[in-house]
């Protein structure tokens, strides 16, 4: 069971790095990305094109297809746990002792690159490309939408394109390779709605829809609850469940009950006011304390004759 259990993750982890996409490379660059140590470089931009977290530690990237392993990405970098949608870039500097993001090997201008991602396996290919000989300096070559691919995974040519940074041919390592600026959904309405009364005769109804309802959850509860509690004093009253009618009209003391316990009042204490309807009972207060009491003084206070 421990294996089966150790088996289907390891395949669900394999299943969620084939999202994993190599999406832009620079192979030579005179002026743009920097890396942490202000110097130029090539550089591979990979990306998550699932909508999870994904870690890419030991995974490899390679120029030489004779040799798969040639950049472990290492372990214990916060940085190789990569957001849904998000992306990572790499240098290809040859110069591996400067960090986790600097890689092992460099690319060449002038030559096609074929660059190679492999899952930790070393075996299982996640994604290759082919950059043309005929991409120039600052140039990128480049996957028309993030993370697309053709649909047995290997390269295709057509979902690439060369990037010069003119127009809409953006140059966006650690970025979207398709700018997002405006909203289809919101240029719609835009078109059909100009002046906003019916955006806003809608927000209106759904606002005063949502009162009336929350109004007639708020009777409902309060009603539901008001006929439990009397049906549980009617039955603390009775012992027995009775009809909720008759306990509602039995449930408060009657006048004549009312005007018995009156009379008992004013036979028992006196304390009737004038007016005919109204029971007064006052409380006496006294204040009394040992020390002003004759009764415990040392001596009796002398009498004359």
């Amino acid at each position: 069971m421990l294996l089966l259990c150790f088996a289907v993750s390891a395949t669900a982890l394999a299943q969620g790095r084939r999202g994993l996409r190599i999406n832009e490379v620079m192979v030579q660059n005179d002026s743009n990305y920097v890396d942490d140590y202000g110097l130029k470089h090539g550089w591979i931009e990979l990306y998550n094109s699932t909508y999870n977290y994904m870690e890419i530690s030991t995974v490899y990237l390679t120029n030489d297809r004779s040799n798969p392993k040639k950049y472990p990405v290492p372990r214990g970098d916060v940085r190789t746990d990569i957001p849904a949608r998000q992306h990572v870039v790499f240098f290809a500097d040859n110069e591996p002792n400067k960090g986790t993001f600097h890689i092992s090997f460099s690319l060449v201008p002038g030559v096609d690159n074929w660059i190679g991602l492999y899952d930790t396996d070393g075996i299982t290919l996640l994604d290759e490309v082919v950059v043309p000989a005929s991409l120039q300096p600052n140039q990128t070559y480049a996957l028309k939408q993030d993370g697309i691919s053709s649909p047995d995974g290997t390269f295709d040519p057509q979902y690439w394109e060369v990037r010069d940074g003119s127009n809409e041919k953006y140059i966006t390592p650690s970025s979207n390779n398709v700018i997002i600026d405006t909203n289809e959904n919101i240029d719609k309405f835009r078109q059909h709605d100009s002046s906003g009364i019916v955006m806003t005769i809608v927000a209106m109804l759904i606002v005063f829809s949502a009162l009336i309802l929350l109004s007639l959850c708020f009777y409902v509860f309060g009603y539901l609850n008001a006929r439990s509690a009397r049906i549980k004093k009617a039955v603390a009253q009775h012992g027995e469940e009775v009809d909720i009618e008759v306990a509602a009209r039995t449930s408060h003391d009657s006048g004549e009950e009312i005007a018995a316990i009156s009379m008992a009042l004013y036979e028992h204490l006196n304390t009737h006011d004038l007016e005919e309807t109204i029971l007064t009972i006052n409380k006496v207060k006294r204040s009394y304390s040992p020390w002003s009491s004759k009764i415990y003084t040392l001596r009796e206070t002398p009498h004359r004759r």
